[in-house]
């Protein structure tokens, strides 16, 4: 543990988005997680809702951060490519 009282500050700070990252994180992967069930199922419009979600969980991800812009791109491809493959 830094004995630097700056440091103290900046390491309760980097937790506290450490979690929020985490939080984030975790229900991007869960909208995602939706979506591929809705696909499935071959529920057209349950997945049109869900690809929606997670379209723009992805992009809040990139906007703050959390992943990088190719990282968003091949997952939406990825989504997309599956949407187009119903019926």
């Amino acid at each position: 543990m830094a004995n630097i009282k700056q440091q103290k500050k900046r390491n309760l700070t980097n937790d506290k988005k450490r979690l929020l990252n985490a939080s984030f994180n975790s229900s991007m992967k869960t909208a995602i997680k939706k979506f591929q069930e809705a696909v499935a199922q071959g529920n057209k419009e349950q997945a049109i809702e869900a690809f929606n979600l997670a379209n723009k969980k992805i992009d809040k991800a990139v906007a703050k951060g959390i992943h990088h812009k190719n990282y968003a791109a091949r997952q939406k491809s990825s989504l997309a490519k599956a949407l187009n493959s119903l019926a």
